[in-house]
């Protein structure tokens, strides 16, 4: 089977569920969310950042995604996260991903209707989808990097005109998710009443949340426990994420769960196995953390089990 678009993933989950778009690395990762996916039997989108894209390669990653897919005859969907140019969108609808995401958010609205149009019309001419982003998330993950008096959150007029204008298949929107395990200082809050507008001024039409890990206190705990200084972190209540996922939020983004169930594991191993140096001793139960985290995700979090 080969890689297959996110368009059809959306018209199945629209007001019912919310497919998991999972950041990957490497192989360990890889595995992880993909035998996960296939035990769950849950739709599944893995995504790239540019950061990763430098760390590993294009070419290393692409391989990786192929051989998950022979391996397992999942549906998965490759898609590139906060593609910052025109320029990476290209080379990564030439080099294979089914959705590329352009953000432009950090442009004024015209120049970000522009930018993303060009985007959509080189992707569309080959059937590739495109996810644009309006409105700005605060927090720090790889390459984006937006304090909080910088962050703004999605005005339901334009995000309805910049979907009309640009021809973009899903919208990432800012409703007080942030990036990185310090998502809020006080009470965690989402705009649900903005997601509800937003909604209705394009029915049907999929939805993006970024910034949606929980940071699990567990994980956190275990960080902590075997020599991390992670303080203060808190995610996204996984009652909110649910919700939204109801309101026509179709792609709920995750990548720092993932990181801090991996390093949580491999803090443990090495500290509990201080003989061992065996990367495979530690890398083995870090994939298997990363399986069960995603496992967890995908049933109590997406409601997307047996959505296949």
């Amino acid at each position: 089977m080969p890689l297959v678009s996110s368009a059809e993933m959306f018209k199945k989950a629209y007001g019912n569920y919310a497919v998991g778009a999972f950041n990957v690395n490497n192989m360990e990762i890889i595995q992880g969310i993909v035998d996960a996916a296939k035990e769950e039997q849950a739709p599944l989108i893995l995504q790239v950042s540019a950061g990763a894209r430098k760390y590993a390669k294009h070419i290393y990653l692409m391989k990786l995604v192929e051989a998950a897919v022979e391996d397992t005859g999942l549906p998965i969907c490759l898609h590139l996260d906060h593609g910052e140019d025109f320029e990476i969108c290209k080379a990564c609808v030439d080099g294979g991903f089914t959705s590329v995401m352009i953000d432009g958010s950090k442009y004024p609205f015209e120049e970000n209707i522009a930018l993303t149009k060009r985007v959509v019309e080189y992707a569309h001419a080959r059937g590739v989808v495109v996810e644009g982003e309006l409105g700005r998330l605060a927090g720090v993950e790889d390459a984006v990097n937006v304090s909080a008096k910088d962050a703004t959150y999605t005005d339901p007029d334009q995000a309805a005109e910049f979907v009309r204008r640009t021809g973009v298949d899903s919208l990432a929107i800012a409703i007080g998710t942030s990036h990185g395990a310090y998502k809020f200082k006080g009470e965690p809050q989402l705009d649900f009443d903005r997601l509800a507008k937003i909604a209705a001024l394009i029915p049907g039409f999929p939805i993006v949340l970024h910034g949606a890990s929980t940071v699990l206190p567990e994980f956190v705990a275990k960080c902590n426990a075997y020599g991390g200084q992670i303080k203060d972190a808190q995610g996204v209540p996984e009652e909110m994420l649910k919700k939204a996922g109801t309101m026509g939020v179709c792609k709920i983004n995750i990548d720092t769960d993932l990181r801090l169930a991996m390093t949580a594991s491999i803090r443990e191993s090495l500290a509990q196995n201080p003989d061992k140096f065996d990367p495979r001793d530690y890398l083995r139960p870090a994939r298997e953390a990363i399986k069960n985290m995603v496992k967890h995700k995908i049933k109590n979090v997406l409601g997307a089990s047996n959505r296949l």
